[in-house]
């Protein structure tokens, strides 16, 4: 729109902003006829008013906006999609880095503030049955490829039978090896009994601690060719003298057991361990490397949903049993 300055209309020919000085020089000259449109309210001009006279002041003309044509909703919906998608890798960052998670560890160091006198002698043979758990659960996700891999010597028969008359898999073998040795090397066993050895294994006197460790290495690995779950079952009593071991510090009823627990391999690492105070269940977690408390205060409902029984000996069931 121009606005010229005139007699007639000085209150509208008036700029309210000085302008600048490039404009007014490019418009001081004297302009041909114009047409501008009045102020819509307010104003004696009419519609559309023709005036010659001197211009102060030159505004562009606001062009009029024409209908642009619709655009998809394909590319806001992609950069939705990258936003979200962003958060989630964020998201999924913040939670590798969280140290507040509860792990084994720091679960059995909390059970062992709960007993001033302790020195921490337990906290460090749980470590060592973990690593063994972590040891043979790494051997037994490879067993299945271990012809592919070159891993033969993880399958197939050792030539040899347990105690219980079993024949002996090399991956059981295997496993009773890294036990022992973890074990013995944790310097907090007196005797160990194990499975797949005939006699109890006392531990020379350089190494030998407070604690008697029973246990099965693999359970059940015939079954890794068929998918069904196997695992390490253990049992931990306290020896009274530890430098005159003998066979009966190991025949213990039930009772004077001070932790407990089983670690079963399968798509996923799960330990399951009792301290005397609630069962726990940990998940291993591979990112990390390290059992995370998953199932906390483990209970047997009053109910359940599952009927899992051995029929084939109900015949020698007593009657509570039956009943």
């Amino acid at each position: 729109h121009v606005w010229p300055r005139c007699r007639a209309y000085p209150r509208y020919a008036t700029p309210t902003w000085k302008p600048a000085p490039h404009l007014i020089r490019h418009a001081s000259h004297r302009l041909p006829p114009i047409s501008i449109p009045g102020p819509r309210t307010g104003c004696r001009l009419p519609s559309l008013t023709t005036i010659r006279g001197r211009c102060n002041l030159f505004v562009p003309v606001t062009p009029t906006p024409r209908p642009q044509p619709a655009r998809s909703r394909r590319p806001e919906t992609r950069r939705r999609s990258q936003r979200r998608s962003r958060e989630e890798r964020m998201d999924h960052a913040a939670e590798a880095q969280r140290t507040d998670l509860m792990t084994i560890t720091r679960h059995a160091l909390n059970e062992q503030g709960r007993h001033p006198e302790s020195r921490g002698d337990f906290t460090i043979l749980l470590s060592h049955i973990v690593l063994g758990c972590k040891f043979v659960a790494s051997a037994v996700n490879k067993a299945g490829l271990a012809k592919l891999i070159g891993l033969a010597k993880l399958i197939g028969l050792a030539g040899e039978t347990n105690v219980q008359g079993e024949e002996q898999k090399k991956l059981d073998v295997l496993s009773n090896e890294v036990f022992v040795k973890a074990l013995v090397s944790s310097g907090r066993t007196c005797v160990l009994v194990s499975e797949e050895n005939e006699a109890a294994i006392f531990v020379d006197a350089p190494l030998r601690g407070k604690y008697c460790v029973c246990f099965d290495p693999l359970d059940g690995s015939s079954n890794i060719d068929y998918g069904v779950s196997i695992g390490t079952i253990f049992g931990i009593y306290m020896i009274k003298d530890k430098d005159n071991a003998t066979l009966e510090d190991v025949l213990q009823p039930g009772t004077d057991m001070i932790a407990a627990g089983y670690c079963m391999y399968g798509s996923s690492c799960t330990l399951v361990l009792s301290t005397g105070n609630g069962v726990n269940g940990f998940t291993l977690d591979p990112s990390r490397g390290e059992f995370i408390l998953t199932h906390p205060n483990i209970k047997i409902p009053n109910k359940g949903k599952i009927y899992s029984v051995n029929e084939g000996n109900a015949r020698n069931w007593d009657a509570p049993t039956a009943k």
